[in-house]
């Protein structure tokens, strides 16, 4: 049964406040067939049986003329109290002059006296508690609870009945958004996270009333606001973080704020508040920045996305991406020796043409896309390995990436092995890149889920070492079988004595760990030589190649 019928079918109460007691007993038996009666002989005695019952009394039928407290002054008491004055009240009277007062004081019907139609005074009384639950109902779902503000839904109805702007005058659409929320929830608090959402709504409802505007609360941590065109939204930004700073100064709480200027009846109004939630979304995590502006630069950047995303299932089924391998080279001893190879991919588009990795990737990975292709890779490399060992009778381990959102299925390792059980390679062969931030996020299923990997067999290699996310601590807790150095310590190491000095430090690390140590992004002769140098194990990069598709690969394999 839904919630609506639930409502038309419970048996509601119903307090008659009258101090004739045969009208009593006659209210009482024309009712009580279809509602719980309670009774009250004055104003007095009603108040007093509301407040003993909150919530409980749907409708209340009240004399005017009666001692102590009659129907007038009852009403006045009603309309102060703002919970008993939700209760509707319908008027017994015979007294026609008495209805325009008792309408001003907020009753919504009468009854007039004999109560000689039954079935009259039934309907009435019906009619009443249903208008009231419904618009109690459509109150409750209008406005958010917490903030007062319009709800998602309410927002766009009442924007869409909107008259269009005088005289040519232009709208805006705002979007605000709380940056990292769930950690301010973590962090300071459900009670302080409350009070931020109110102060922000308590902002945007005093910008709105500056002029024409109309806001919600969207989302969890995010608001809509339509209003009048206007060029200061860095003092509005800078208002809305005064708010913020009087609940805690010392809170690390930053909001954003996208705007869309020159909102036109051409499109829907809910595509300007997305448009204006991406404007918002790209300066997540600047701390520079505040405001940013909806621009056409956006807009192309928005399209050029949302083609790729379209593009993706078919580019898989056609094959549109190329795997290509990087080699890793053991330096160890007197003359490099290939030692695995690193599978990456790239996007050969048909029509785009070559499609730069980070162009796709964070796209795919901040979708969810990025598991589908993820999974093709490691069937494109474990394929890869499977072919080079029968043609050319060499057994090469190559690494793939998984990426965070491949930690969120459960049946991971079984769909690793079964990779590896169908092209017939040895497990250890197909090794699994994680990165160094991909372990900060829910690090315990991570690190769980490592560990299984690791008793299937599987070698782990932590990718993007030093890359800023991890601490000492989670290093030692890390299962691992190699740690890979972020190329950017490398790129100073040859004129930087504090550059060489973190590399030989993390170099350091992997020896207390009992890893080897791989570095990336070796481009030149004295990087190679100062990696050697510094002892290093392993290095990948320019210096030895860049990354090549299969065929080109294979003269490297002779180096094994």
């Amino acid at each position: 049964m839904n919630t609506d019928a639930l409502i038309r079918n419970k048996r509601h109460t119903v307090l008659i406040v009258e101090d004739e007691a045969v009208n009593r007993e006659l209210l009482s038996l024309i009712l009580r067939d279809t509602y719980d009666v309670l009774i009250a002989r004055d104003g007095v005695e009603a108040l007093e049986t509301l407040r003993a019952h909150p919530g409980r009394i749907a409708m209340v039928l009240l004399d005017i003329l009666m001692p102590r407290m009659d129907g007038i002054e009852f009403l006045k008491r009603r309309a102060m109290d703002e919970a008993l004055c939700r209760v509707p009240v319908i008027v017994l009277t015979s007294d026609r002059d008495a209805e325009l007062q008792t309408l001003k004081l907020g009753a919504l019907d009468f009854i007039a006296k004999p109560f000689d139609m039954p079935q009259i005074i039934l309907a009435r009384i019906q009619r009443i508690i249903e208008f009231v639950e419904d618009r109690q109902i459509i109150q409750d779902i209008e406005r958010d609870e917490l903030t007062g503000l319009y709800t998602r839904g309410f927002f766009f109805e009442y924007c869409r009945r909107l008259p269009a702007p005088k005289d040519g005058a232009k709208r805006d659409v705002i979007a605000v958004d709380v940056d990292h929320f769930r950690l301010v929830n973590e962090v300071y608090g459900k009670g302080f996270a409350d009070g931020l959402l109110c102060a922000v709504a308590d902002g945007l409802y005093e910008v709105a009333h500056e002029g024409f505007g109309i806001g919600c609360r969207a989302d969890v941590d995010l608001f809509y606001l339509l209003l009048d065109h206007r060029e200061d939204y860095e003092a509005v930004y800078a208002g809305l973080m005064a708010r913020v700073h009087a609940l805690n100064r010392q809170a690390n709480v930053r909001l954003r704020i996208g705007v869309y200027t020159g909102v036109e009846d051409a499109r829907p109004l809910d595509w300007y508040c997305v448009a204006a939630k991406a404007a918002c979304d790209t300066i997540r995590g600047n701390y520079t920045r505040g405001v940013v502006l909806y621009d056409d630069s956006l807009h192309e950047k928005e399209l050029y996305n949302e083609r790729l995303i379209a593009d993706m299932e078919s580019a898989i089924a056609d094959r549109q991406f190329a795997v290509y391998y990087q080699p890793k080279y053991d330096i160890r001893g007197e003359k490099p020796k290939l030692y695995a190879a690193e599978a990456l991919v790239r996007w050969i588009h048909p029509e785009l043409g070559f499609i730069s990795p980070g162009a796709f990737i964070p796209l795919f990975e901040e979708n969810g896309l990025i598991a589908k292709l993820d999974d093709y890779v490691w069937r494109q490399a474990a394929a890869q390995i499977r072919d080079w060992k029968d043609r050319l009778g060499v057994s090469l381990p190559v690494s793939v990436n998984l990426s965070r959102m491949d930690f969120y299925d459960p049946l991971l390792k079984d769909r690793l092995l079964a990779i590896v059980a169908e092209n017939g390679i040895p497990v250890e062969n197909l090794i699994l890149e994680v990165t160094e931030s991909a372990y900060s996020q829910n690090m315990d299923q991570m690190l769980k889920t490592v560990g299984e990997l690791r008793q299937a067999g599987f070698h782990i290699e932590m990718d993007d070492f030093g890359s800023g996310y991890s601490s000492l601590n989670m290093l030692c807790l890390m299962p691992i079988d190699a740690l890979k150095i972020d190329m950017k310590f490398v790129r100073n190491v040859a004129t930087s004595a504090t550059g060489y000095r973190m590399v030989e430090l993390v170099i350091e690390m992997a020896r207390a760990l009992g890893v080897p140590a791989i570095v990336e992004g070796v481009e030149d002769e004295e990087q190679y030589r100062r990696m050697k140098q510094v002892g290093c194990d392993i290095i990948q990069g320019y210096y030895f190649s860049r990354p090549v598709d299969a065929a080109s690969f294979e003269p490297m394999l002779k180096d094994i």
